[in-house]
């Protein structure tokens, strides 16, 4: 089943079904469907000259591919259910206590990896926001989004390739064209957005193989997407998502066993990690704001809610004088509710989320969900991140570079805002971003 509803007629081909037959045909038939592989020169700097580009390029054979296993627990990486991806964490540099960043989202989290900065210097603290000037909640999916300097432009102006094979719709219009090779995911299933595993990773070969990146960023997108609508997840079951977990895990082996076959592994610093974690919820276990809110006399009509499954973005939108009243009023009556673990004054000095997030941020205990404004119908999905339930994460390094440690475990507690300045200093760059990298070098 596909999962698109009535979107396509009876008889006629699904984008699933039409992609399976395009991957049977050969690869590049593949990469030509829907824009396939977009190449473009345009993200090198204003007076790089192509001979200056090829030159630096040449200069180096080191490479690095970062790949997120989109929604991935750290304990689901194991020698049982995934023993490639584990046989690459314990032969590396692993990182237990590694932890995704507020808000615990896709979104933000892939621009930490790639900016090396925190959500109050990028632009963008979540999924979904309220756009002020809009007036309207929704998601941060734009390429103007995001105001920070990323790893990708730094290597393009040094005159190295870059790619970015982005599974889902979102990070594929907000990293836009950045990269110098992209791939546009196809074929994407109605509802989850994503293209499914088995195409990305095809698509990831063949940027290998035909652009040979220095630098790539890749993301793969079933574990989350199958882990949202697993409705065995609250049972402990987990079914689909084991399922899941076990296809990919194969994929990432293929993708390596290419390196190999290449010769490029033993010049590469392959960086594996998740996003967020999950956490799953039942039917009873769901926490609204909406009402709760609106009961207020100040509050009512005046807070915009944006929902990120496992934290809301509370947004005063009433006149400025009364803003401090209305955010002590949010703020009490959020933590009044059952289900919601903290409430949170944006501008708390620790979250470092920026204006973009609103006034309050709420996040709910583990085993809840938000679902604003409709408590049975906004967010139906059992599966859900954002909240400090999902912030563990798995992180380690792996290839054959030699400076990639060996059966290594370090004690550090890494950060998804460490991948950019783990990559730059990989490559060697000189400066960081002006106010310097909130991340840190893990190599």
């Amino acid at each position: 089943m596909c999962g698109c509803g009535d979107r396509h007629a009876p008889g006629e081909p699904t984008p699933y079904d039409v992609g399976r037959a395009e991957l049977a045909t050969g690869r590049r038939t593949l990469l030509k469907a829907g824009s396939g592989l977009a190449f473009s020169t345009a993200a090198l700097a204003a007076g790089t000259g192509a001979a200056d580009a090829r030159s630096a390029a040449a200069k180096t054979r080191k490479r690095v591919y970062v790949l997120v296993v989109d929604g991935c627990l750290p304990e689901e990486i194991s020698g049982g259910q995934t023993p490639h991806l584990f046989d690459l964490m314990v032969s590396g540099q692993r990182f237990a206590k590694a932890q995704s960043m507020p808000i615990m989202e896709t979104i933000p989290n892939h621009v930490m990896m790639m900016t090396g900065v925190r959500p109050d210097r990028s632009g963008v603290p979540a999924n979904s926001v309220y756009d002020r000037k809009a007036k309207i909640v929704r998601d941060l999916d734009r390429s103007s989004d995001l105001r920070a300097d990323t790893v990708i432009e730094r290597l393009n102006r040094r005159g190295l390739r870059t790619g970015t094979v982005l599974s889902k719709e979102y990070l594929y219009g907000i990293f836009g064209t950045r990269a110098t090779a992209r791939w546009e995911p196809f074929p994407v299933l109605p509802i989850t957005g994503h293209a499914p595993d088995e195409f990305t990773i095809q698509a990831a070969m063949a940027m290998v193989e035909d652009v040979d990146p220095h630098l790539m960023f890749v993301n793969l997108g079933d574990i989350d997407r199958y882990g949202h609508a697993d409705i065995t997840g609250p049972l402990g079951a987990k079914a689909d998502r084991r399922l899941a977990l076990a296809k990919t895990d194969t994929y990432v082996q293929r993708f390596v066993d290419l390196l190999k076959s290449r010769g490029l592994w033993k010049h590469s610093l392959l960086i594996v990690l998740a996003d967020h974690s999950m956490d799953w919820s039942t039917t009873n276990r769901v926490v609204s704001l909406s009402g709760p809110l609106d009961d207020d006399p100040v509050l009512r009509g005046r807070v915009q809610i944006a929902d990120n499954g496992g934290a809301d973005l509370l947004y005063w939108t009433g006149p400025t004088a009364q803003k401090d009243d209305a955010v002590r009023r949010m703020l009490r009556i959020a933590k009044a509710q059952p289900g919601v673990l903290s409430a949170h004054d944006r501008r708390q000095a620790s979250l470092r989320l920026g204006p973009e997030a609103g006034e309050v941020v709420v996040f709910c205990r583990s085993g809840w969900r938000f679902s604003d404004p409709d408590p049975r119908t906004s967010n139906p999905i059992p599966g859900n991140h954002g909240h400090p339930a999902t912030r563990p994460i798995p992180f380690f390094l792996n290839g054959g570079h030699p400076s990639v440690p060996r059966y290594a475990a370090s004690p550090l507690v890494a950060q998804t805002v460490d991948v950019a300045p783990t990559v730059a200093r990989f490559f060697g760059l000189t400066g960081t971003p002006r106010g310097g990298w909130d991340g840190t070098a893990r190599i």
